[in-house]
């Protein structure tokens, strides 16, 4: 009987290994979502963790490892669907790809899953944010992470304005790029700037709208 239930006994401190590390991960991400990378500390996590803060060399190397952690958990989640995405969009339209269609690829389903995900996905969008604007800590992470799925928006906007030059394509997705980092950010000045009339954190209504604007942008720019 002993030997039966040694495996299980295993199987339970896993589990909770495996919770405790995802609560790690959660309340990290939430204040690195809110400090930044330099404003945090590995006690800082492990007091709102509810851990001894000498546990946290055990789950993590460093601070750096832990954001890079952070950060790869959902990373993969929103680059694979985006991925799919424009991939099933491409598959679709075959030669008839249009610049507002490669975009809703591209940005739909991320934002989907910022408006359904809970406030776990809102930190990691805010978190996004910030990294993406800090050139110091998170440039490496945008790279490892994200230009993959850019580089394959970039082919569809190629195939959508073959006579565009490289640059104005850049641009165009420069463009893009600062307007979804914004909406992640969930700021609160458009809140403050209409009186309440726009939301922050209304995804549904910046999934409507986003798209279509960017892509007259894009086609504008790229005419010359």
């Amino acid at each position: 009987m002993s030997n039966s239930s040694k495996p299980k006994r295993l199987s339970v401190k896993a589990e909770q290994r495996a919770e405790t590390r995802e609560l790690i991960l959660d309340e990290a991400e939430r204040l690195f979502a809110v400090h930044g990378f330099l404003g945090v500390t590995l006690k800082d996590v492990a007091r709102q963790a509810g851990v001894h803060h000498t546990l946290m060399n055990y789950y993590f190397e460093d601070k750096q490892k832990l954001l890079d952690e952070v950060f790869a958990r959902r990373a993969v989640v929103t680059s694979s669907r985006r991925m799919d995405a424009m991939a099933a969009y491409e598959a679709e339209a075959g030669d008839a790809v249009t610049v507002e269609g490669a975009l809703r690829a591209f940005l739909d389903v991320d934002l989907d899953l910022y408006a359904a995900g809970g406030e776990g996905w809102h930190s990691f969008g805010s978190l996004v944010a910030l990294v993406a604007n800090t050139p110091v800590w998170g440039s490496g992470l945008m790279t490892e992470h994200f230009d993959p799925v850019v580089r394959r928006l970039i082919g569809l906007l190629r195939k959508a304005l073959p006579d565009a030059t490289e640059e104005d394509i850049y641009w165009g997705y420069h463009f893009v790029s600062g307007a979804l980092l914004l909406s992640l950010a969930r700021t609160g000045r458009i809140d403050r700037l209409s009186d309440g009339l726009c939301v922050s954190d209304d995804f549904a209504s910046i999934k409507a709208r986003m798209a279509t604007f960017m892509a007259a942008g894009i086609i504008e720019i790229c005419k010359g």
